[in-house]
């Protein structure tokens, strides 16, 4: 990658970021384009989010992306919201316009994708949501109005019961559930918390209550215990490489207005050290 006094950036806001795959996605696509701009990742603390989304303005970034914990509390420092990241609640995306940062959220359409890439259909099937933070809302927007029948986990239950509240308005009536001791009658089961980002994380659920009938993803992208106990007990298995992919591109384009280069980006994340 070669730097010059015209190169753009694009930002990853998070805390942590450290374990971050992005920065090898978007500058692979960059290069690939022969675009002047690159993609840093930055660590910046809650306290210190509404200074960072300022820099964004003040340094003549391209916009950033927004990662675990900032999806939400990042929405009172835009000035425009784009009519999805309003309607979901939660923003992933931000595009600087010449000093006006419109914020998006390309997560849902993302895993939507990576549910199509992985052959898993929620239409008529009963998923459950394991969090209820910017993650689960984005794929919440959809899937609510695809799936069967939807249900949400949350260790807060009155965050859970504002969000199914949120989403039944939005599509098929949503449940909230007070434990995972039962996970039965569940065909899709999804984490959206950050349990697993480290190795010596607990487990979302003990994975000894599920069965080879079901669907197990894990929304963090490196292959979590969570996935390899699902998997041993036959349960079809996927992570969050593929709507990392997917949210990324749609970024991709709105930064840059260029098509992303989605092989390229998918050969970066599934060798980021090459």
């Amino acid at each position: 990658m070669r730097i010059t006094g015209k190169t753009r950036v694009a930002a990853l806001f998070g805390y942590p970021v450290e374990h971050t795959l992005s920065p090898v996605m978007q500058n692979a696509a960059f290069d690939h384009l022969g675009l002047d701009c690159c993609y840093l990742p930055f660590s910046v603390s809650p306290g210190s989010l509404k200074q960072a989304v300022e820099s964004i303005r003040t340094l003549s970034f391209l916009g950033a992306n927004l990662t675990i914990p900032h999806k939400e509390a990042v929405m009172p420092f835009l000035d425009v919201l784009d009519k999805e990241a309003a309607a979901i609640g939660a923003v992933n995306t931000i595009v600087n316009r010449e000093g006006k940062l419109t914020g998006y959220n390309t997560d849902g359409k993302g895993f939507m994708r990576s549910l199509d890439e992985n052959m898993v259909s929620p239409s008529g099937k009963r998923v459950l949501i394991i969090g209820a933070g910017g993650s689960s809302r984005a794929i919440g927007h959809y899937l609510a109005r695809e799936a069967g029948n939807l249900c949400l986990f949350n260790r807060s239950r009155d965050k859970a019961e504002k969000l199914a509240a949120y989403l039944s308005s939005q599509g098929n009536v949503v449940c909230v559930i007070d434990s995972l001791s039962d996970l039965a009658g569940f065909d899709i089961i999804i984490n959206a918390t950050a349990l697993g980002l480290k190795i010596t994380d607990p487990l979302p659920f003990d994975a000894n209550v599920l069965s080879s009938s079901q669907v197990v993803c894990d929304l963090i992208y490196n292959r979590t215990q969570l996935c390899i106990l699902a998997e041993a007990k036959g349960c079809k298995t996927f992570g969050g490489t593929g709507m990392l992919l997917w949210q990324g591109a749609l970024a991709f384009e709105l930064w840059t207005g260029a098509a992303p280069p989605i092989e390229i980006m998918r050969s970066a994340l599934l060798s980021p050290s090459d």
